[in-house]
């Protein structure tokens, strides 16, 4: 078996404590557990240094700021771990890739929170909290979600960016 990838992407936010969380051993062992063994950061808009030291069964673990494109990534990916932005969330689900969605408890309004319930209702991802993405990991059944299937994404994920205000 070939050692699977996981991307994790803040997109261009800045949301250090999902970088942190990821890189800490209690998550580092819960992947690799699952025979996750090169890890991807997208760190974002952040000047945080994360320690990207091999360990914990990880062979490689690698990061980067901001990139005009994080497709290649998430093609690479066997696992996407994403911030909840709605652009993120709906390309790592056109590539048809497993996801977990980490909410950020520190958004003032975080209607983030009602698109990753309503596609986890809908059975395409699982989403936590940084506080809970361990015990996900551990836990989830990633044959259970559904492949997604929808051509007008980009549309969705642009409409949602306008209504609240980031375009």
């Amino acid at each position: 078996m070939s050692d699977k990838t996981v991307f994790v992407t803040v997109g261009t936010t800045k949301f250090d404590e999902l970088i942190t969380t990821v890189l800490s051993n209690t998550v580092l062992e819960a992947l690799s557990a699952r025979d996750y063994k090169h890890l991807i950061l997208q760190i974002g808009n952040s000047n945080l240094k994360p320690d990207c030291t091999a360990r914990c069964g990880f062979h490689k673990i690698e990061s980067f700021g901001l990139s005009p494109s994080i497709g290649e990534y998430m093609q690479l990916a066997d696992l996407v771990i994403s911030h909840a932005g709605a652009g993120s969330v709906l390309e790592a689900l056109e590539k048809h890739k497993h996801l977990i969605v980490v909410t950020n408890d520190l958004l003032m309004d975080n209607h983030q929170i009602e698109l990753a319930e309503q596609l986890y209702k809908d059975e395409y991802l699982y989403y936590c909290t940084c506080q809970h993405l361990s015990y996900l990991i551990q836990t989830m059944d990633l044959a259970k979600l559904k492949l997604f299937t929808n051509d007008k994404s980009i549309s969705i994920a642009n409409f949602i960016d306008e209504a609240m205000g980031f375009r």
